[in-house]
């Protein structure tokens, strides 16, 4: 079985799994998550790929890391993830990636992200539920960090932390490649 025929059916495992635990009904979950049923039927059924915005709205809508949405086994408590098991959910022709490094249930997803951004690429994020809070630490280059349409540049070196509540990108507007490291923490689903 090919890493993403693996992903495929583990997304739709889990999905079902973390629907039927939290309760929610086809309808109910599309409408938190914003996605139509018809979609999610299709992730259940291992049926397709989706889009990394539309895994991250799944996850969001339930309350649990798209880490544990992908796990294909239950680990230990202490759970190594080899660097080339790093699930990467994202990537471009000219080499621009992020990687999902390793997540948590603390008390609500918690996600450590490793980002490539070549110049003049860029992400945009959708915003996400209220009181999720972002950590990036520039390790390469210069991050443009838009949130809710201000633009704020982090260097070489430096780190930041925002409330991703509201719509953000991030861009790499200089002429060397961007790297970075990025925590996601959701709060749980009430």
């Amino acid at each position: 079985m090919s890493d993403l025929d693996l992903l495929t059916q583990s997304l739709a495992r889990n999905v079902k799994r973390w629907r039927a635990e939290r309760g929610f009904t086809l309808e109910t979950l599309a409408a938190r998550a914003g996605v139509s049923r018809g979609m999610l039927i299709q992730i259940e059924q291992a049926r397709t790929n989706p889009s990394i915005g539309t895994v991250v709205k799944i996850g969001d809508a339930l309350g649990v890391s798209i880490t544990t949405l992908l796990d294909y086994e239950q680990g230990p408590e202490v759970r190594i993830v080899p660097a080339d098991q790093a699930v990467r959910l994202w990537h471009t022709d000219a080499g621009s990636y992020n990687r999902l490094l390793a997540g948590a249930e603390a008390p609500g997803p918690l996600e450590m992200w490793d980002w490539r951004l070549m110049p003049g690429e860029g992400s945009s994020s959708d915003p996400h539920p209220a009181g999720t809070v972002e950590l990036i630490h520039v390790t390469a280059g210069e991050l443009t960090l838009t949130v809710d349409g201000a633009r704020h540049r982090v260097p070489t070196g430096a780190s930041v932390s925002f409330e991703a509540g509201v719509p953000h990108a991030y861009g790499n507007d200089g002429g060397e490649p961007l790297d970075m490291v990025m925590a996601v923490s959701v709060p749980p689903v009430r």
